[in-house]
Order: C-alpha cells, then structure tokens, then sequence
C-alpha cells in the first residue's frame, strides 16, 4: 500500500460515521503496510469515515513510535504520527456521555472506548484483545467494536470477497 503524504484528504461527508481508532490499529495503517487496512485507509482518505482522536491518544501513539522496532520498518515515527493527525479530527476531552462506557481490562486501553462511547462513535477499530472483549456490552448503544479487517468485511463489498 502507498501512502502519499501530500494527498489532499476528502472533506469528510457529515454523515460519515466516526471511528476511533487504537494504537495498533494505526500501526498496522501507517506503519506496517498491512493490506487488511487498506480499506480502512480508502474510507479515511475519502471521508467516508472520520476519525476521532484525544491527545492522550495521539500521545499513546508517538510514546510506541519510539520503541526500538520501529528502527526496523522504512516509515519514519514522525510521519506515522503526522500522517494519524492529519486523518483525525482531535477532541481536547472525552464528552460526558449519558450512560458509563464498558470497563476494559486494560485501563490504558479504556481511553478508546470512552471517546467511542461518549462521541458517540459507530465503530471501535483494534486489534487488542481487551477492547475486542468489549464489543458485545457496546453493541446495544451501536457501537461497533472490530479489527479493521472486521469493519472492512462489513463496510466494504470487496473486501468481503
């Protein structure tokens, strides 16, 4: 997959639904050149999904970006973390939202499923088990909890082939 970091990105269509998605979720986007994401990378680009992110968030991300196996793969930190800001629209905090968000495990995990919860955002993307656990307690609000494989197969008829 290419990524083009001076691609302009679609104005995002007002009822494309939003997405957050976690830390190894945009590692497997921007990083790892992983073929499962590249609907998920269309869908951004395009606007027919916006993203969502906190700082906490983003900070998660630059915090993994300096781990040494990153030295390992030909795409620069800074532009793994410059390319998931300029695909997010960054909240400074989480809404109150009007019911709690399931608890995670993993209380560095529950950042997500907050700001999926209180947004209210229409899908949860990760591969981390702990927020996965959690898709069935979120799917009465309709909040959809998958890898982005998971939403590729259910959003996108090609890839469901």
């Amino acid at each position: 997959m290419q990524f083009s970091p001076v691609a302009p990105i679609a104005a995002p269509d007002t009822a494309s639904p939003w997405v957050v998605i976690d830390t190894n979720a945009w590692l497997d986007l921007l990083l790892f050149d992983d073929l499962r994401a590249q609907p998920l990378w269309l869908a951004l680009q395009g606007g027919q999904l916006r993203a969502v992110a906190t700082q906490p968030m983003l900070d998660e991300l630059a915090d993994v970006l300096t781990r040494p196996f990153i030295a390992d793969w030909p795409v620069a930190a800074e532009t793994v973390l410059a390319r998931a800001q300029a695909l997010c629209c960054i909240v400074d905090a989480v809404p109150t939202p009007d019911r709690l968000a399931p608890r995670c495990r993993d209380l560095d995990d529950q950042k997500f499923i907050d700001l999926a919860w209180a947004w209210p955002a229409a899908w949860l993307l990760s591969r981390d088990r702990a927020l996965l656990t959690l898709a069935r307690s979120a799917s009465p609000r309709g909040l959809r909890i998958t890898t982005p494989a998971g939403w590729a197969a259910h959003s996108v008829p090609s890839a469901a082939a």
